[in-house]
């Protein structure tokens, strides 16, 4: 039976426009997302059919345009209509954050971070830029790397802030391997640049690391 035969208060569209978003589950979502199913299915069958096969949500929200397109029902224009909600959702975050004290808001950068960077498959050093107040000036990712690092060079770091006019800045990098956990090397270049920036009256106020799920703030371990 399709979705239009089912009772209102069960279908996905109405469901969220009566009861808000955050009462859908993943496969409601998704058939509202896929506006349609195929032969045999409603967008919700096959919305759980694709999480089914996928392993979740974000599996299929990371997944490439050709494994994404492999299940019946999903093509290009699905695939872009996707990374599209994807990027709206990224920047939506950044304008909170620019619009916020990055310091007073620590769940706000840590959300935006790992939007960021938490689904790259290679490593990725990126600097948040801030004004006097605190305020973000820039994202700026400056370094990438293989699965196992990438080379950072607190040379270059400090010339992106001093073009950019910050007064502080909060470092980031992610571990492809899902591992928050620092490792000596990120402790030991953290130092180093905190030395540098120094230099020139330019704080470092954090060093996030991003994992799978989760970030470790060296702030908080009271590492800064």
């Amino acid at each position: 039976m399709g979705i239009c035969h089912w009772p209102a208060e069960d279908r996905p569209r109405e469901k969220l426009l009566s009861r808000g978003a955050r009462t859908l589950t993943d496969a409601e979502l998704l058939a509202i997302f896929l506006r349609t199913g195929v032969k045999g299915k409603s967008a919700v069958d096959l919305a759980r059919d694709l999480l089914q096969r996928f392993g979740g949500l974000r599996a299929l929200l990371t997944a490439d345009e050709e494994t994404f397109c492999a299940p019946l029902g999903l093509g290009s224009a699905k695939f872009a209509q996707l990374q599209a909600v994807l990027e709206m959702a990224r920047r939506h975050l950044a304008e909170e954050l620019q619009r916020s004290d990055a310091l007073t808001s620590p769940e706000l950068t840590r959300l935006y971070l790992q939007a960021q960077l938490r689904d790259r498959d290679h490593e990725v050093f990126a600097c948040l830029f801030l004004d006097n107040q605190h305020r973000v000036l820039k994202y700026q990712e400056l370094f990438t790397g293989t699965i196992d690092g990438a080379a950072v060079y607190p040379r270059e770091v400090l010339k992106q802030a001093l073009a950019n006019g910050a007064a502080a800045v909060i470092l980031a990098h992610n571990h492809p391997s899902g591992v928050a956990e620092p490792s000596q090397a990120d402790r030991a270049i953290t130092v180093r640049l905190q030395q540098a920036l120094g230099l020139v009256d330019i704080r470092v106020l954090d060093h996030l690391v991003i994992g799978d799920g989760y970030a470790v703030s060296f702030a908080e371990r009271g590492w800064m």
